[in-house]
């Protein structure tokens, strides 16, 4: 059985510039089950280890009204820079994205 992501739990996962030194993800759950998985998954020290950054300048804002959890942390180069891979942050969440969403074990299923 293939690896669920968070990608597969969201309508949509992005990216964006938050100012030149800022970078901003957005997931957009599905559903309460998918925000109520996102919004354990999702933490600092996550998004510290998947993008090298230290944790605590990792924000993180959920919003389960609207079942969206939004990370900002501090661009590792500024916007524009001449080792700017990425000008827009256009494809920064591909790591979150990828990110595995832990399987229930056997007393999460029967509960």
């Amino acid at each position: 059985m293939p690896e669920t992501t968070l990608a597969d739990l969201a309508h949509e996962v992005r990216s964006k510039n938050a100012g030149p030194f800022w970078v901003t993800l957005e997931v957009f759950l599905r559903d309460t089950e998918g925000y109520r998985i996102a919004e354990s998954l999702v933490s600092e020290r996550v998004i510290a280890e998947l993008y090298r950054v230290e944790e605590s300048t990792v924000q993180i804002f959920r919003i389960p009204s609207l079942g969206v959890v939004k990370i900002s942390f501090p661009r590792p180069v500024s916007q524009g820079s001449p080792r700017d891979r990425d000008m827009h942050a256009g494809q920064h969440h591909v790591p979150l994205a990828r990110l595995p969403v832990p399987r229930p074990g056997p007393e999460r299923e029967n509960s």
